[in-house]
């Protein structure tokens, strides 16, 4: 397999999972209770308008990294989105280290470096 065709591949595996964890983000923070919530991220207790937004802009995070690469439109726009998502990691893990909770950047690290690699490797859209 060609060295640009595994990275196009590699960058969908990327987006794909990216997107499902920040859809399913976005549906927790956004339909589920607030004490259920609560009860599986200690963070969002008190912090309803916080959680609606985040989902909002997790459920935004996760349609801008596939949807215009599917529709071969607009691909810069999967390029922002990725931009987009790490600048929101970075905002969560300064979030959890003002709140002492450091311990738990780990996923948001691990997401801002998969969106750089997305930014990166979707930075010149193919002409495919």
């Amino acid at each position: 397999m060609k060295a640009s065709k595994m990275l196009h591949v590699s960058l969908w595996i990327v987006q794909i999972v990216l997107a499902i964890g920040f859809i399913w983000a976005s549906a927790m923070k956004l339909f589920l209770s607030a004490d259920k919530l609560a009860a599986m991220w200690p963070w969002t207790a008190g912090n309803g308008k916080l959680t609606k937004v985040t989902g909002v802009l997790d459920l935004l995070a996760g349609i801008g990294l596939v949807l215009p690469a599917l529709l071969r439109t607009r691909k810069e726009i999967t390029v922002y989105a990725a931009w987009g998502t790490i600048l929101l990691m970075v905002a969560a893990s300064i979030f959890h280290i003002i709140r002492g909770e450091a311990s738990l950047i780990g996923v948001n690290i691990f997401f801002a470096v998969m969106a750089a690699l997305v930014a990166w490797g979707r930075r010149y859209p193919s002409k495919r």
